[in-house]
C-alpha cells in the first residue's frame, strides 16, 4: 500500500503527486494542515524526524525527500517512466531536478511568504510576539528569514536575492526550452516534475512577466499544464486547510515589487 503525507499547495509534495498521477497509481492521501503544525506532532515526527512534506510510505516503509521518492516510484513502478532512458539525457535530468536544492526551494518560500504568507500567518498579531514564536522554531536559518521577511517585505535583501535566482533559473530554461520542448530527453520527465511547481507559484503570484521575454517558456508551460495529471496533481486540488491559497489574489500587487527588483 503507497500512503502519501503531504499538504495540497506545497511544492515538493506536488512533485510527488505528479509522479503518482503520471503513473496512475493507488495511493492513501493523509493531508498534513502545516499550520496547524501536524508535521511537528510525535505522530508524524515518528515516521518523517526532519517533521517536512511530503512522505511517502510503502508498505510500512517511510521514504522522505521529494525528488528521492519520484526516482523511487520510478525504480519501484517503472511503467509510465518519468525518467529518460539514455543514460545522458538521464544526468542532465538530474542536474535539473538539482536546480530546488540548489537555492529555489528556499527562494520559492521567500518569495512566497513575503508576498502573501507572512501576514496570513502573522493576522493581528505584533511583529515582536511573531519573532519570539519563529525563534522556537526547529529550523533557526528559516527562522531568521521569516523575521526579517516579515519586517522588511519587499525591501529585504533576502527577498532581492529569491528573485535573482528566480530569474537566473527562468534563463538557464529558456536556454534549453528555445530549442526544444522538454528539459531533458525528447519527452517530458522528472525534470518537469520538479521544477514545473515553482514556476506555477511564480504564475499563481502574476509574476508570469518574468518570462515573457524569455523564449521557450510559456509554450512548455502550456504543454505541461495540459497533461491530464497536471490538472489532478495541481491546478484541480483542493484547498483542504486553513492556509487558503490566496496566492492569485497578491498578483497584482507582487509584479510591481518585482519588476522594481528586476530593474525593469
Amino acid at each position: 500500500m503507497l500512503e502519501h503525507y503531504h499538504h495540497n499547495i506545497s511544492v515538493c509534495a506536488q512533485k510527488v503527486r505528479l509522479v503518482l498521477e503520471e503513473k496512475k497509481l493507488e495511493v492513501v492521501e493523509h493531508h498534513i494542515d502545516l499550520k496547524a503544525r501536524q508535521q511537528a506532532t510525535p505522530e508524524y515526527l515518528a515516521i518523517n524526524p526532519r517533521g517536512t512534506v511530503p512522505t511517502l510510505v510503502h508498505d510500512g516503509r517511510p521514504i522522505i525527500e521529494s525528488t528521492i521518492i519520484c526516482e523511487y516510484l520510478d525504480d519501484r513502478f517503472p511503467d509510465a517512466p518519468v525518467r529518460p532512458s539514455d543514460p545522458a539525457d538521464r544526468a542532465d535530468m538530474r542536474r535539473w531536478t538539482k536546480i530546488p536544492d540548489d537555492g529555489i526551494h528556499v527562494a520559492c518560500g521567500s518569495l512566497s511568504f513575503a508576498a502573501v504568507f507572512s501576514d496570513q500567518v502573522r493576522g493581528d498579531t505584533p511583529i515582536e510576539e511573531m519573532a519570539a514564536r519563529l525563534k522556537q522554531l526547529p529550523d533557526q536559518n528559516r527562522a531568521r528569514r521569516q523575521i526579517e521577511i516579515m519586517e522588511k517585505k519587499f525591501d529585504s535583501p533576502i527577498v532581492h536575492d529569491a528573485i535573482r535566482l528566480n530569474e537566473r533559473m527562468l534563463n538557464e530554461m529558456s536556454g534549453r526550452l528555445k530549442d526544444h520542448d522538454w528539459l531533458a530527453g525528447n519527452d517530458w520527465s522528472l525534470a518537469e516534475a520538479c521544477l514545473i511547481p515553482y514556476v506555477e507559484r511564480l504564475h499563481r503570484l502574476g509574476l508570469a512577466p518574468m518570462w515573457a521575454d524569455k523564449p521557450g517558456i510559456s509554450d512548455w508551460y502550456d504543454r505541461v499544464c495540459a497533461r491530464p495529471a497536471y490538472a489532478r496533481a495541481i491546478t484541480a486540488y483542493p484547498t483542504l486547510d486553513a492556509y487558503d491559497d490566496l496566492l492569485i489574489d497578491r498578483g497584482e500587487t507582487v509584479w510591481p515589487d518585482v519588476q522594481q527588483v528586476l530593474g525593469g
